[in-house]
């Protein structure tokens, strides 16, 4: 998925109009908000692709790269065969897990009342 259409720096009276603005464009994209979810653990691409049914390699590796260049994700590379690599949480990538939090609530209640 491609980001909000503010790449690279946004404009300053853009966050001033609107300070949602900088959040938006970290956690564009169809499964990034799922990611990070998911990373409350630390975990190996091959299961983050179990956990995200739907994504395929290449889409995963993409929202991964770019959550890394924003500095919400951790990736370490082990030197073995076969490679191993795992992701986690940076510390903006933790503090961003009680607004993950509050989404799943407010979901939970939102699918409830539609039921309803």
């Amino acid at each position: 998925m491609a980001r909000s259409s503010f790449e690279g720096e946004i404009p300053v009276e853009q966050i001033e109009v609107c300070p949602v603005t900088e959040t938006q464009n970290v956690i564009a994209g169809k499964w990034k908000i799922i990611i990070l979810w998911h990373l409350r653990e630390t975990r190996r691409f091959g299961e983050l692709q179990r956990l995200v049914p739907g994504i395929s390699k290449a889409i995963l590796t993409s929202q991964l790269r770019e959550l890394e260049k924003d500095q919400m994700v951790n990736r370490v590379v082990y030197q073995e065969v076969p490679p191993k690599v795992e992701y986690s949480l940076t510390e903006a990538g933790e503090q961003f897990l009680p607004i993950l939090e509050s989404m799943g609530v407010w979901g939970k209640k939102y699918a409830a009342r539609r039921k309803s």
